[in-house]
């Protein structure tokens, strides 16, 4: 009597795992349909929507001849990264951090591509001088971070401007950033 009761203990047991299962797997496959639809129908439109605001000199000079002097040309946006991260020491109030930023530089055309990737050792150095300037009180906050960003922009662009006469590099965008 007792072995009739797991028996059918047993068999009760087994098709309610089954009936689970089936529900797991039906979850799953609708999970996984439904973010399949959902970056299908969002990926079109982002990308006719990136080709529709791209802009060369061809399709819009008036937009080049009413740019800021500082500004770069319009182009494609290319994207130069820096061979290694830059690792250096900062001062501290307490004490000496160590500080680690990976940087790429935001460029416009082939020929500003180039002309950065040409002068790479100049954009290191001189990145690295704006950079040990900083203290680690100031690189603690996000206006201190932005201090950086734009005093290195700036710096770059007054030391490619010495050498190649133009505006090479749009932006100094920062990867990666550790400080310990």
């Amino acid at each position: 009597m007792a072995a009739e009761q797991e028996k059918e203990e047993l068999q009760v047991e087994e098709s309610g795992g089954k009936k689970k299962l089936i529900i797991i797997v039906a979850a799953v496959l609708v999970i996984v349909l439904g973010a399949g639809a959902f970056f299908f129908m969002s990926g079109s439109d982002e990308s006719e929507a990136a080709t529709a605001e791209e802009v060369t000199l061809d399709e819009a000079p008036a937009v080049a001849e009413n740019a800021a002097p500082a500004s770069v040309d319009l182009g494609s946006a290319l994207y130069v990264a820096m061979p290694r991260p830059f690792v250096f020491n900062v001062p501290g109030a307490s004490r000496d951090r160590l500080v680690q930023i990976k940087v790429q530089l935001l460029v416009r055309g082939a020929d500003n591509e180039e002309a950065a990737k040409k002068h790479i050792p100049l954009i290191e150095g001189t990145l690295l001088r704006v950079f040990s300037g900083a203290s680690a009180d100031e690189l603690g906050t996000t206006a201190g971070k932005d201090a950086l960003k734009a005093g290195s922009l700036k710096a770059v662009q007054d030391e490619l401007l010495g050498i190649s006469g133009r505006t090479v590099i749009e932006n100094v965008l920062f990867t990666g950033f550790v400080m310990q």
